[in-house]
């Protein structure tokens, strides 16, 4: 498998207009290609795809909606700490679902996390702050 090469994300989403608004929002260049499809060009040549469930179930009729809550987050960093708590506000200012506030993190960052239209999680963070950690509650 030393051939194998990590290339990107595909998130199957209910609706990729309400996806794209999203992810602009957060700052990305957003390259919508059709009404079930869209596409996100990340720096070394890596890609973020958007496909509606229709255009799934054309390609996999076994598909089926997820169900539940997801287990993974998306992460993200932004320049500083306060950065991290006005894209919090814009975003649940916004509508949008907030799963945790901004706080200081154990591992020394600003931290929030954010849920997008589908309920994919995406959490952001500031740099690390040595200054600022501590030891984990586990």
């Amino acid at each position: 498998m030393s051939d194998l090469s990590f290339s990107g994300m595909h998130f199957f989403v209910r609706d990729v207009a309400a996806a794209t608004a999203f992810y602009e929002r957060i700052g990305f260049k957003v390259e919508s290609t059709s009404d079930h499809f869209a596409r996100v060009a990340i720096p070394g040549g890596m890609t973020f795809e958007f496909g509606s469930y229709r255009l799934t179930r054309g390609y996999d009729p076994a598909f089926r909606e997820p169900a539940g809550a997801p287990s993974n987050a998306l992460q993200f960093s932004l320049a500083s700490r306060e950065a991290v708590d006005a894209l919090y506000a814009e975003l649940t200012g916004a509508g949008y679902e907030g799963r945790l506030a901004p706080f200081d993190a154990f591992w020394g960052s600003r931290y929030m996390e954010v849920c997008d239209p589908d309920g994919n999680v995406i959490g952001v963070h500031s740099p690390r702050d040595n200054a600022m950690a501590s030891r984990p509650q586990i």
